[in-house]
């Protein structure tokens, strides 16, 4: 099993004491978010890889060498203020904890993610350009790859477009933005791919999956199957975390969607849990999940 740390909130940077717990414990226990009352367990024995995705990973450094398995990271990086992305910490410090990731697990197992890309009048093709020049020329020696995406037109992200001001991307901001992808990898040593953007390649992006077979076959010789969720190519995964309970609060999030849940959920959360927000109940129906 491939565990996620975690697509619907950033449990590294909101729930790292909770994590270390679990981790300690040696299970986690996972609410269906689409039936309130089935909860799969997870023991520790029935993973294979951690995999975390996260705006701050500086709260989790410390307990990193307590997981005996093998470990990949995923760091959201870009350019945007507070405007877009309201409650992510000082990216200066970002950075150096994606350095200190290299220095412990590896750089060929810590990857940036430059993702979601928008434009607007400050956010434009020029300045994304340069905001990755700049991760990239302090970054060159620390990962091998960066993962870019474009905002997804989802329907809880509709609400925040006019509060974005972003417009649609055309033809020739793509060809820009290829073009300027392509002068970085040739001026560093570091890859650009996207993931799930097969509609743009035809525009010159490398085409590449965040958790290839290949991937993932390196850090567990196992093979899994494909994410049946996404027609990716990514390997599939078992997400942990819980929607609505993400306190960055950014503007494009498609996994928080309601301002009044988020309060509720966080007040909920006990680190002395099994489950990320609230407590087991008589009623709940918990299975062991093996994959």
């Amino acid at each position: 099993m491939i565990l996620n740390i975690s697509g619907r909130c950033d449990i590294c940077a909101f729930y790292s004491k909770w994590l270390g717990n679990r981790i300690d414990e040696g299970y986690y226990d996972v609410r269906n978010p689409f039936n309130k009352s089935l909860v799969s367990r997870i023991y520790e024995e029935d993973i294979d890889l951690y995999v975390f995705c996260t705006k701050n990973p500086i709260p989790v450094l410390p307990i990193l060498n307590k997981i005996k398995k093998p470990i990949y990271f995923m760091v959201t990086l870009t350019g945007y203020h507070k405007d877009i992305e309201v409650n992510v910490p000082n990216k200066k410090l970002i950075l150096e904890s994606i350095k200190e990731l290299s220095k412990i697990l590896g750089k060929e197992n810590v990857v940036l993610r430059y993702d979601p890309i928008l434009l607007n009048d400050i956010y434009t093709v020029e300045y994304h350009l340069k905001a990755l020049d700049n991760l990239m020329q302090q970054l060159d020696s620390y990962i091998d790859e960066i993962i870019f995406s474009f905002m997804d037109d989802y329907k809880n992200v509709r609400k925040n477009y006019v509060k974005m001001k972003c417009h649609e991307i055309n033809d020739d901001e793509y060809i820009k933005l290829a073009n300027g992808f392509k002068e970085l990898e040739e001026k560093y040593h570091i890859k650009l791919k996207s993931c799930l953007e097969d509609d743009v390649l035809k525009f010159g992006f490398r085409r590449g999956e965040c958790l290839s077979k290949e991937l993932v076959y390196r850090l567990t010789k196992k093979t899994f199957k494909k994410w049946k969720e996404r027609d990716c190519g990514c390997q599939e995964i078992v997400d942990i975390g819980a929607y609505n309970s993400c306190n960055h609060r950014c503007m494009y999030c498609y996994a928080n969607f309601n301002e009044d849940e988020i309060i509720k959920n966080m007040k909920e959360h006990d680190p002395k849990s099994s489950l990320l927000i609230g407590h087991i109940l008589n009623t709940d129906i918990i299975k062991r999940r093996r994959k």
